[in-house]
């Protein structure tokens, strides 16, 4: 499978609820939403669908659908947030608390344009 790089600098790829939904493995898309869950967000199946987050899929998960840096990047015209004179930017603070390797990969896209 060909990696897929979120605007945020998540891999599509291997994120579980991405894997998932290829697979269309309904206990996967239940156990990932349980151990996203917590007492202050309750995460269901059907709001983890996802097809990945570049513009052309039909589903989206809940967190990709309302990222602020997505929606930035696509109105930038951005294949990413690494190319953005921006970089890193406030949108991006929430994903890199939450998926540290998403900074490595820009900044690693970043260090090789």
């Amino acid at each position: 499978m060909e990696e897929m790089i979120a605007y945020c600098g998540i891999t599509c790829t291997e994120c579980p609820a991405y894997l998932a939904t290829q697979r269309d493995d309904a206990q996967e898309l239940q156990r990932v939403a349980e151990m996203w869950s917590s007492e202050n967000l309750q995460v269901k199946p059907e709001h983890i669908v996802c097809d990945g987050c570049l513009p052309g899929h039909t589903q989206y998960s809940l967190f990709c659908s309302d990222c602020q840096a997505r929606a930035c990047a696509i109105v930038r015209g951005m294949q990413n947030c690494a190319y953005c004179d921006d970089f890193p930017c406030d949108k991006l603070t929430v994903v890199f608390q939450m998926a540290p390797e998403a900074k490595a990969k820009l900044e690693a896209i970043r260090a090789g344009l």
